[in-house]
C-alpha cells in the first residue's frame, strides 16, 4: 500500500511542477494591460468597506448566538451546559471579531499614513 502511496505523491508533485507549462502560464511578455492604476485611496476604501460589512454581520451573528444560548438556558429542562457553551462561544466570537476590526482599522491607518499622526 505504501508503494502506491509513494507513486501517487510523486505523480501529484510532478503534475504540480508541469501545470504552469500545461496552462501556458509562462508566456513571453506582450503588451501591457491598458487601464487605470489602482491607487492607495481605492485600496483604503475597499478595505474599509469590507471590514465594516464583515464586522457588522459578524457582530449580529454573535449577538444572535448569545440570545439563542440565553433562550436555551432558560428553557433547559435539566443541565444547561450546552446553552452555556453556546453563550461562551458567542462571546468569544464577538471578542475575536472586534479584535479583527481593530487590526483592520490599524491596517487602514497604516495604509493611509494617518496611524502615526504627522510623523513622516
Amino acid at each position: 500500500m505504501s508503494k502506491y502511496k509513494n507513486i501517487l505523491v510523486m505523480l501529484v508533485f510532478a503534475v504540480m511542477l508541469v501545470m504552469p507549462l500545461v496552462s501556458m502560464a509562462i508566456t513571453a511578455p506582450g503588451q501591457p494591460i491598458a487601464g487605470q492604476a489602482v491607487t492607495l485611496n481605492e485600496v483604503e476604501r475597499l478595505i474599509d468597506g469590507i471590514a465594516r460589512f464583515l464586522i457588522v454581520v459578524s457582530v449580529i451573528v454573535a449577538v444572535i448566538f448569545i440570545v439563542y444560548g440565553g433562550i436555551r438556558w432558560i428553557a433547559a429542562p435539566g443541565d444547561p451546559a450546552a446553552a452555556k457553551t453556546i453563550i461562551k462561544n458567542g462571546i468569544i466570537g464577538a471578542i475575536i471579531i472586534l479584535g479583527v476590526g481593530v487590526i483592520l482599522q490599524t491596517l487602514q491607518g497604516v495604509i493611509s499614513r494617518t496611524f502615526f499622526g504627522t510623523f513622516q
